[in-house]
């Protein structure tokens, strides 16, 4: 078996870099976390246009998808270049609405796929929160086998990206869709949301790495570059090696989520009993890609020195967004103790 992405594949990487290098995402950031979503959702129908939403949405609504494997390609890119937005909980929300059914996936799904709709969620142990509901179309909720559209975005709460703000969903809301297919779309919206974040902070230490390779062959210390230094050296190597490491894990469980949607009696959600290979595969590419993003956020600081810190650098955009990253849909310790079950 062939254990790489296609040529076609790799081409959509590239497309999405260039679409994003063009962007200056930085400008972006910061009007998102100024409360100015305008730069942000023009940024977001250009993704769009490129196909990156479709990637979760079924034919039958309008998208291209599920296609795990494109989907890991794209949250890469948009992970390197800090693309700001609830990126994954929209891609979740596509899987989850694909697995209600009905008025609610027929009004919506055709608009997440387009990039009209921005969609938050949050879901039953998960965490209360629903990241950047303000900016959100539509946040949804699931609670037991109900699904709610919240009727706002609530109160934020505090977070260590302030280009990432997170909203406790305002409570009530009529149900839009309920039964036993809620349980099993939200299992599966979990694991879309768990998976696209783990290759979001993937190419978030990987954009850290190349920014403070960059930097060290620049900076010197008794005339030399700090980068030819032995312990420099061998800190970059082992963020090296802890990306690297994350992904073939990050892939196999693109792989693990493509094989369960095609499988026999499954649908964009998955069975109605969900798979534990897939939710594993996932549970150790999000611990592992998390882990290692955070990671090349505490080498990037260090070996940036004091200039780390100022709010002026770009890096620091990646820098704070590493670490919420690393816990946003299943902290480290919750991750590995669902690869022990699975």
């Amino acid at each position: 078996m062939r254990f790489l992405p296609t040529d076609e594949q790799r081409e959509f990487g590239r497309s999405l870099d260039a679409l994003l290098r063009a962007a200056d995402t930085p400008a972006v950031l910061r009007a998102w976390a100024a409360g100015d979503h305008g730069p942000g959702r023009a940024l977001w129908g250009r993704l769009a246009d490129a196909g990156v939403f479709a990637l979760a949405v079924p034919e039958a609504y309008g998208g291209v998808g599920p296609l795990p494997v494109e989907a890991a390609v794209a949250c890469v890119e948009l992970g390197r270049h800090a693309v700001p937005g609830p990126v994954a909980e929209t891609l979740a929300a596509g899987v989850l609405l694909a697995g209600a059914g009905g008025p609610v996936a027929e009004k919506w799904l055709p608009a997440i796929a387009s990039g009209a709709a921005v969609v938050s969620l949050a879901l039953e142990g998960y965490g209360p929160y629903a990241p950047d509901a303000d900016a959100a179309d539509a946040v949804f909720t699931v609670t037991g086998d109900e699904l709610r559209l919240a009727p706002g975005p609530g109160e934020p709460s505090a977070s260590a990206d302030p280009a990432r703000r997170l909203f406790r969903p305002e409570p009530g809301g009529a149900p839009v869709a309920k039964g036993p297919a809620i349980r099993a779309a939200a299992r599966a919206a979990g694991d879309t949301a768990a998976f696209a974040t783990a290759a979001l902070a993937l190419g978030c230490g990987e954009e850290l790495l190349r920014a403070t390779v960059a930097y060290v062959k620049q900076r010197t210390q008794f005339g030399v570059p700090v980068g030819s230094f032995q312990a420099v050296k061998h800190r970059l190597a082992d963020t090296l090696l802890g990306l690297e490491f994350a992904r073939p894990l990050l892939y196999g469980a693109a792989v693990e989520l493509a094989s369960e949607v095609s499988r026999p009696g499954t649908g964009a959600a998955g069975s109605a009993e969900g798979s534990p290979g897939a939710g594993a595969a996932v549970a150790a590419a999000k611990v592992t890609a998390g882990e290692a993003g955070y990671a090349a956020a505490r080498t990037a600081l260090q070996l940036h020195g004091a200039i780390g810190y100022t709010e002026e650098l770009d890096l620091a955009w990646w820098l704070r967004r590493a670490r919420p990253l690393r816990d946003a849909w299943g902290t480290p310790s919750v991750c590995r103790a669902r690869v022990l079950a699975g």
